[in-house]
């Protein structure tokens, strides 16, 4: 099986940011006197849109208690928390090989939103990495695999040619939802166990085996221009 479009999550499949998606949420709830969160409970719910993950996070909670957690969300996660984020190990320098020497077309499919995304292209650089990309402001959140469905046909690629990578079952339930093949992480938010369930072709356990694995699967797409 050999795939020209391949599909990245973002945070727990190529940047290290789960530190601070817990500790930034986890100061939010308490400023919107929801309460203490477990870090196994934010992690839970990581890959989701951010409304999504606030009403699953939070049950029952009130709308307007929902908005002040999710903008005392944004804030402590943009400004105010100094939680070290940064991509994995090797990931820049595999995902620059992968796109150069194989040529496949690459996109981000994140539970981000579009204004949070580009900030993160922009304070690294990785903008210019990708064809395209969808977030779950602009689109439906996951595992709704309306995302997927965009991108490949903005990017005019069949399902049976793309492939998602992701370290949560959203990624891969997602995928799953569409027919797609996927791929999941096993350094991220999710057990093993919880990603098998979604019946990926492969799960990887670090940065190198997965883009072994991705470079060994990759063909040469036709012709696309860049974001």
């Amino acid at each position: 099986m050999t795939f020209e479009l391949m599909i990245f999550d973002w945070d727990g499949t190529l940047m290290d940011s789960v530190p601070r998606i817990v500790s930034s949420m986890q100061a939010a709830a308490r400023d919107a006197e929801w309460g203490e969160l477990s870090p196994d409970a934010v992690e839970n719910i990581i890959g989701l849109g951010l409304p999504e993950a606030v009403a699953r996070l939070c049950p029952g909670i009130l709308p307007a208690q929902s908005a002040r957690l999710r903008e005392r969300y944004a804030h402590y996660f943009v400004h105010a928390d100094s939680t070290p984020m940064a991509f994995f190990d090797g990931v820049e320098a595999r995902l620059l090989r992968l796109r150069h020497q194989h040529s496949p077309r690459l996109a981000v499919a994140t539970g981000k939103t579009r204004r949070g995304l580009e900030r993160v292209f922009a304070d690294t650089g990785s903008a210019g990495w990708f064809h395209a990309s969808r977030t779950a402001d602009e689109t439906r959140s996951k595992p709704d695999p309306l995302m997927l469905a965009e991108l490949l046909d903005e990017l005019a690629v069949p399902v049976s040619r793309a492939v998602m990578i992701g370290d949560s079952e959203y990624d891969l339930a997602m995928a799953r939802a569409l027919g797609m093949a996927s791929v999941g992480v096993g350094y991220g938010v999710h057990n093993t166990d919880r990603l098998a369930a979604c019946e990926p072709l492969h799960i990887a356990q670090n940065v190198d085996e997965l883009f072994d694995w991705l470079e060994a699967t990759a063909v040469k797409a036709a012709p696309a221009a860049l974001r």
